[in-house]
C-alpha cells in the first residue's frame, strides 16, 4: 500500500504508535517539524510520507510509523502550526496593540501565512481538520477578548474578528494596500471599543 494513502474508511483515523523513548520522542518531533516546513513551503500538496521523510533525514519507515496516514500527517501539522500562530499573534498584540496586528501580518512569513489558510480551507471538507481550524478562531477570538477586556461571547468580538480575518485573508492572498488595511483595523477596533453592550 502506498504510505501516502490513507488505509481506513471514512471518518476514521489509524492510531499512531506512541514514541515512549526520548530518541523517538525526538524523531517524531522532528518529522513533525518537517511536515510543518512542508506546508509552510509548499501547501497541502507538498506534505506527503517520502517528501517529510527525506526533508527529516530519516527512513521512509520511521514517518509511518509514527505517522500511520497522511491525514494524520497533516493534521498534527496543522495543529502545530495554528498554535505557533495563536501564540505569535498573541505577542505581537500585547508589545504592539491590536491596531497594529496588519503590520505585524505584513512583515511575517507569508507562505507560512498562505499554509495555514490553505489548511483552513481544506478543513471544510475534514472534519479532523475542521476542530484545529475551530481552535483556531476560538484563541483568536480570546486573545481579541482578552485585549479589550471583554467577554468572548460579545458579539462586538466576534465581529472584530471577522474583520480581522478578512483583512488578513486579502493581505496574505492579494496583498492589497497596507495603509488601507491599516484605517479598517482601526475603525472597527474604535467602533468596538465605542459601543455600547449588546442587549
Amino acid at each position: 500500500m502506498n504510505p501516502d494513502q490513507n488505509p481506513t474508511q471514512a471518518g476514521e483515523r489509524p492510531q499512531p504508535h506512541p514514541p515512549t523513548q526520548a530518541r523517538g520522542r525526538r524523531r517524531r518531533a522532528t518529522l513533525l517539524a518537517s511536515a510543518v516546513h512542508l506546508l509552510t513551503q509548499g501547501g497541502f500538496a507538498a506534505v506527503t510520507h517520502r517528501a517529510v521523510a527525506h526533508h527529516a533525514n530519516l527512513p521512509l519507515a520511521a514517518t509511518t510509523y509514527y505517522f500511520a496516514s497522511r491525514d494524520q500527517l497533516l493534521a498534527e501539522a496543522f495543529a502545530q502550526l495554528v498554535e505557533t500562530e495563536l501564540t505569535t499573534t498573541r505577542t505581537w498584540i500585547t508589545d504592539h496593540g491590536l491596531t497594529a496586528l496588519t503590520d505585524q501580518i505584513a512583515t511575517a512569513d507569508r507562505t507560512r501565512q498562505l499554509g495555514l489558510w490553505e489548511l483552513y480551507v481544506h478543513a471544510g471538507r475534514d472534519p479532523v481538520l475542521q476542530q484545529i481550524a475551530r481552535r483556531w478562531a476560538d484563541g483568536c477570538i480570546r486573545i481579541i477578548a482578552d485585549t479589550l477586556h471583554l467577554s468572548e461571547t460579545d458579539t462586538r468580538v466576534r465581529l472584530l474578528y471577522t474583520t480581522l480575518s478578512a483583512l488578513w485573508l486579502e493581505q496574505v492572498v492579494e496583498q492589497r494596500p497596507l495603509d488601507e488595511a491599516r484605517t479598517l483595523l482601526a475603525l472597527a477596533v474604535k467602533t468596538a471599543e465605542n459601543a455600547l453592550p449588546p442587549p
